[in-house]
């Protein structure tokens, strides 16, 4: 039998068992030899070969016998090359190229996003810490803290940081068995394994791994089978010194409807918090996104500013402020202009609508007493000493040019004030703005604050 022969039957064998089954059982066998009736297939473990000649031996052997009737048994021998195979140092990088891992056991990974490593993931304030945590677990040596528990808003790393962690552990260590899986994954192959009784071959496949990453843990929560299954594998593993890293959008407490115990399990690690990006990190990210864009469009020119102006408008998503450098490129390239900043307003307009930070009257009463150092209650109360009434008057001119409430409204939330004392204060701080160097600094500094 050929090899030519081989696909083709793997094909069929994939219309029998199905495209799951299929990638995680058939797909990995590799015809080596038919030699005296048998037929020789290497595979990445044992418990793979096991495994596979148990449940499909018999479609395997039938598959193959009709090609060749002298086939009468099977042979699965581990490959010493079969490891998982991460890309050379130097094969090109695509920018969107996505590589699945093949873990050492039986069980292959979540495809792995070949941009998320740790030489693109732009290091500030903000997140280093986490990096910190995930280069750390990425050495593949022991830790002092397990689990790494990774938490954070939408776009902020978490993803590129686990993503970080697997490539350097199978590249520096291709024996190792590191699996990443989203907790949907985790559940969906759980409910397969129920339904297939198939519950022990779970655990064994679970508890096999070296490193176990699971991402968006709230998403089991409130599924009772799947968390008892998930607390079982991650006292199984912490009880033999397997690395686990989790992440999550929120603190392990505040993940509503997981049951105490994960919890606790879950804070007896390194809980790191990826605070949202300030401006000088997002600045960073997009400059080093920059040059892959001028790779791709080496005619079209920058305009000073642009970033900057993107950096500062588009706070809450750094997928959003990629995406918006990515359209925007690529929009100038089609209709062949230079991206200045009006090009960015025009070409943006629906994004910079919707990254637009809604701040509430509230929340700049509050940054405001807290930036001159005085009570919330003394400014929007009814004393008219200097120390009060100049931080209420800023309060005010911030309420007007950042919030959509009209004047009497603004005036309510200062005490009940009149909409022409607020109409005056606004005009103090807009005049003050201009003869006083210290009051434009606070506002700009209060504008940041409150964008960021």
């Amino acid at each position: 039998m050929t090899q030519e022969q081989w696909g083709r039957l793997k094909q069929k064998i994939q219309d029998s068992v199905g495209q799951s089954n299929y990638r995680n059982w058939i797909e990995p066998l590799e015809l080596a030899e038919v030699s005296g009736g048998i037929a020789t297939f290497q595979v990445p473990t044992s418990f793979l070969g096991n495994y596979v000649s148990q449940h499909y031996g018999d479609l395997i052997l039938y598959q193959i016998s009709s090609i060749d009737p002298k086939v009468r048994r099977l042979n699965f021998r581990v490959a010493a090359n079969c490891a998982a195979r991460p890309s050379q140092p130097d094969a090109p990088r695509t920018a969107a190229a996505v590589q699945p891992v093949r873990t050492d056991g039986a069980l292959p990974s979540a495809p792995l996003d070949e941009r998320f490593r740790f030489d693109t993931f732009v290091v500030g304030k903000p997140n280093e810490l986490a990096h910190a945590a995930a280069k750390r677990v990425a050495e593949g040596g022991p830790t002092t803290f397990n689990p790494l528990f990774l938490y954070g808003g939408v776009g902020l790393g978490k993803t590129h940081l686990m993503h970080a962690i697997a490539w350097d552990l199978t590249t520096a260590r291709p024996d190792m068995n590191v699996l990443y899986l989203s907790a949907e994954q985790f559940m969906y192959r759980f409910v397969q394994a129920l339904r297939d009784r198939k519950m022990m071959d779970f655990k064994e496949m679970f508890r096999s791994v070296d490193v176990l990453m699971v991402d968006d843990v709230q998403f089991i929560a409130g599924k009772d089978s799947t968390q008892e299954e998930f607390f079982h594998t991650f006292n199984a593993l912490v009880d033999q010194n397997k690395q686990i890293v989790i992440s999550a959008d929120c603190a392990p407490g505040e993940i509503a409807n997981l049951e105490d115990r994960i919890k606790s399990r879950l804070q007896c690690g390194l809980v790191v918090d990826l605070h949202p990006t300030d401006y000088e990190l997002r600045l960073g990210i997009l400059q080093s996104k920059l040059d892959r864009h001028r790779d791709q469009y080496p005619d079209l020119e920058l305009n000073e500013g642009v970033l900057e102006f993107l950096a500062h408008r588009i706070s809450t998503n750094v997928r959003v402020l990629e995406g918006a450098l990515t359209r925007l490129f690529a929009f100038a390239s089609l209709v062949r202009q230079p991206i200045t900043l009006e090009l960015t307003q025009d070409c943006l307009a629906d994004v910079l609508r919707a990254s637009e930070r809604k701040v509430s009257v509230e929340e700049i009463q509050r940054k405001v007493s807290d930036h001159y150092n005085i009570r919330l209650s003394d400014m929007i109360g009814p004393k008219r000493l200097r120390a009060f009434a100049r931080p209420r008057q800023v309060a005010m001119y911030l309420c007007k040019q950042m919030t959509s409430r009209s004047l009497p409204e603004i005036g309510r939330r200062f005490g009940g004030r009149d909409h022409t004392t607020v109409m005056h204060g606004v005009k103090r701080i807009e005049e003050l703005r201009i003869q006083d160097a210290q009051i434009a600094d606070d506002l700009e500094l209060l504008r940041r604050t409150l964008e960021g």
